[in-house]
Formats: C-alpha cells, structure tokens, sequence
C-alpha cells in the first residue's frame, strides 16, 4: 500500500456500470434537512462503488415536472412581466414564492383556470411557456448547486421531465406484456402481495410517479447500461419502489430473485429528529433550511478554532478552510455513522464534539499523525522504499491487522449499502492507533522507522476512509 498506492488495495465487485439516484429535490423548493441524508449516504455510496472500479452514474432525479408548474409559470409572469431577466436574487426565498402561487392557486379560481390552461400549454410544448419553466429551473437549480458546493458533490442532472417522453412506448412494451390493466377508468399494473395497484395512468389520463419512475427504469437499463440501479429516499418510498421493481421484474427487465444482475435497490433512511423527538424544524415549526444548516456548522466550527487562538497562528484562508472541512464534515459524519434505516437526533454539541465517535476527533486524530510524523524530520517518501514495518508490540499487531481489514471493509459497505459499516472502521482505526501511540514510542525508538511506517499507513487509510465519506482530512490543528 505504501509503496504501489492504497487504489491496489481497492475490492472488485462483479459489476461493472451502476446508477445511483439521489439527493432529488423538487424544483421551486428550498432544499431542506430531509435531503441531506439523501445526498450524503448517496455520494458515500457512489464514492465507495467508484473506489470498487465501478463506474458510477449519479443521477439528480429533481421535480421539475407536473401541475404545479402551472401555478409557478402564471404566478411569475404575474409578479414579473420582465420575467425573462429575473434571477434568483429578484426571486429571494423559493420557499416564499412557492407558498405565495399556492395560496394565489387554492383562493382565486380565476387564477386557477390560467394555471391549469398552463399546464396544458408547457406539456404541449408551447416555447413561451416552455422558456418560463426553465428559468424557474435554471433559479432553483443555482440554489441547490450551492449546497453542493458546500458538501463536494457532484450530480448530473436527469430530472422527471427528461423520462417523460418515453414514458408512453414504456408503457405501450408493459400493456403489450399483458402487466397493464383498466381499473376504475385508470391503468394498473396489480402486484402479488399488495392490496393496492400501482397507477400508471390516471383517471385523467395524466402520468403519475410510478409512470415516470418505471420509464426511468427502462431507460436505465436500456439506454444507460447500468446492471445496478440504487434509490436512496426515505423508508417512506419503500413500498413505491417496492412496486415498481416487482413491475420491471414481471417484464423481464431485472433478475427475478437473488443478487444476479441487473438488479434495483432501495436505500431508505430513517428521519432526523430534534431534541424533542419529533422532525428536524426551527422554532416557528419551518423545516430547516440545508443551507442554513451549512452555515451554522462551519460558523461554529469556527468559533472553536478562534477559541484556540487558530485566528492568530493560521492564516485567514487556513482558518475558513479547516472551519468549512470539520464543520461540513462534523453534520456529514453523525449522519452517516448511524445505520441509515434509523432515525437520529441533530445535535451540534454533539457532533461538534473533538472526543468521541465525530468527525472532529478522527480529524484531530490524523492531524496528530502527521505532526508526529512532520516532528520525526523523516522523509516518510524514502523510508517507504527502504525501510520496513515490524510488528514486535501487541498494540502495533492490533493496529496492523485492523489496517489489513480494510478492503474487505469497503466491500461490505458496498455490497449492503450500509456507509456506517465504513464509520465503525474508521473509527475503530483511531482507537487503535491511540493505544499504539500510547505505547509505542515512535520518534527516538530504536524502532523508529517501521513505526513512523506504520503511522503512514494509518494515515493513507484514514484520508481514503474521509475520501470515501466526502470528508476533507485536516493535516494540522
């Protein structure tokens, strides 16, 4: 590893393409606390199976599709008559302005009737309308790229209006396959072992989620290639996808049992709660902005560090960038240490704390390696190629086994999609190097060179385990 790089020590999976969906807010909306979980387990997910040489596409599944663009699109060309010069700043909260066109919609029914005849007039195609949809994307869109910004995720944009035009030869290849059914002037798809049917066109003739996520689903596996595909939504969608996967196995396109490719997963995680144990809000019972969120972590994480005296010895540019890494990584670590399927309280005390399982402790811990490491004088690069790890010590075998569970721990991250797994080895790693260190003297020991080899090591792992997790290692504290 020290010498040929950790990427050798990376699993193979017996895939080769997959697709993970995630994140996927709704266009006009503010993203909120209920999408970091969304984003975070699935970037962790994309980054391991990345590591495991598959090749990942990330997909931004948004809403950017449906009636409610009727009510946007008439509400901005009434606030706007300019309105292809509005940006978001004219805009503001997308929040507000989302409530505002709502309760225009629900009391002034002549209001309604244009929204509905817009609706019509962007599903069929109308450029006027079709220009105003994508304004009010391209405005949302900005928004969500600076909460992405922030937690170093990448995503290509596929949204519910990309599968729209397949929707109807996907649905004429199941109804020809005998799976659609009519049921009370809407087309079903019935599935053994739910008492409800899955819609795909309803009564209206309109399409629906199911209609759109199966589309999406062929498209896939037709057109992407992918031999896995992975949702990660909350537990709440677990029937939905449920549904829809026994649909795509009844048609032939995923394998009927087992894990044989091509197969479709469902991530679901569990909610965030408050320190009163209801949802995750701010005082006036508003779902907490993501953004907001990003700016109190790293603005705490900074006022720590200032409290250290950080502001005098570092550097302004040292102490935004240690301030952003722990605190980013300080929410994305207590997220993704839990089981995903389970719920977990928000605390920034907590997750802020620099003892115990957080980020900040792990960070502090390989800050400490590598100023053991600077303080040795050593040149670490050539004592790779000429020195040698000796594991004399209980503690120094205890910490070299854990190191060589690595890979086999990444593989059954993956494998089970579960990043907490990834979590408890990480952590685990930098209890095992505190013992080490607490009994093993490094500088100045006749065995100096395979420990300060050893601290390396720990090191190199601990940096993939952070990459992994979307978490930027700090090298000094």
């Amino acid at each position: 590893m020290l010498i040929d790089g950790i990427d050798t020590w990376a699993p193979r999976l017996a895939i080769k393409r997959a697709v993970v969906d995630f994140s996927s807010p709704n266009i006009a909306k503010e993203m909120h606390v209920g999408h970091l979980r969304s984003t975070i387990i699935g970037d962790t997910l994309a980054r391991m199976l990345e590591f495991s040489h598959v090749e990942v596409l990330r997909r931004n599944h948004v809403g950017d599709w449906g009636t409610q663009f009727g009510m946007l699109i008439e509400f901005l060309y009434e606030k706007f008559p300019n309105w292809e010069d509005v940006t978001e700043t004219a805009v503001g909260d997308l929040q507000a302005f989302y409530k505002a066109s709502k309760q225009r919609f629900d009391s002034d029914p002549e209001f309604k009737e244009k929204a509905q005849k817009a609706v019509v007039r962007l599903q069929g195609g109308e450029e006027k309308y079709r220009r105003a949809w994508a304004q009010i994307c391209e405005i949302s869109r900005n928004e969500f790229n600076r909460v992405y910004q922030c937690l170093g995720v990448h995503l290509e944009e596929k949204g519910e209006s990309f599968y729209n035009p397949y929707i109807p030869e996907v649905l004429k290849e199941l109804t020809s396959k005998n799976l659609v059914e009519d049921s009370q002037g809407a087309r079903v798809i019935f599935i053994e072992g739910f008492n409800i049917p899955l819609i795909v066109v309803k009564s209206d003739g309109g399409f629906n989620y199911a209609s759109t996520d199966l589309a999406a689903l062929w498209y896939r596996l037709n057109e992407e290639k992918a031999e896995w595909i992975i949702y990660v939504t909350d537990v709440g969608q677990q029937q939905h996808f449920d549904m829809v996967f026994r649909a795509a196995k009844r048609a032939g396109w995923l394998q009927a049992e087992g894990n044989t490719y091509p197969k479709a997963s469902h991530v679901g995680f569990g909610l965030v709660l408050g320190e009163d144990g209801k949802r995750f809000r701010t005082r006036n019972t508003e779902v907490v902005r993501l953004v907001d969120l990003l700016d109190e972590a790293k603005s705490r994480s900074k006022t720590a560090l200032i409290d250290r005296g950080k502001d005098i010895e570092w550097s302004e540019e040292e102490l935004e960038q240690t301030a952003e890494a722990v605190g980013y990584g300080a929410v994305k670590y207590a997220d993704l240490k839990n089981n995903r399927l389970t719920n977990y309280t928000f605390n920034f005390d907590q997750m802020l704390n620099d003892k115990g399982n957080t980020a900040v402790y792990l960070l502090y811990a390989h800050a400490r390696i590598c100023s053991i490491i600077r303080k040795s004088g050593k040149d670490v690069e050539e004592l790779k190629n000429t020195g040698a790890i000796v594991l004399d010590h209980a503690d120094e075998r205890a910490l070299g086994l854990h190191l060589l569970q690595f890979s086999e721990i990444v593989e059954e991250a993956c494998t089970n999609l579960l990043p907490n797994v990834l979590c408890e080895y990480l952590y685990n790693l930098s209890e095992n190097f505190t013992r080490f260190y607490s009994n093993c003297q490094v500088v100045g020991s006749a065995e100096e060179t395979s420990r300060l080899l050893l601290c390396e090591a720990t090191a190199t792992v601990m940096r993939k385990c952070f990459h992994l997790l979307g978490i930027i290692p700090v090298y000094k504290i």
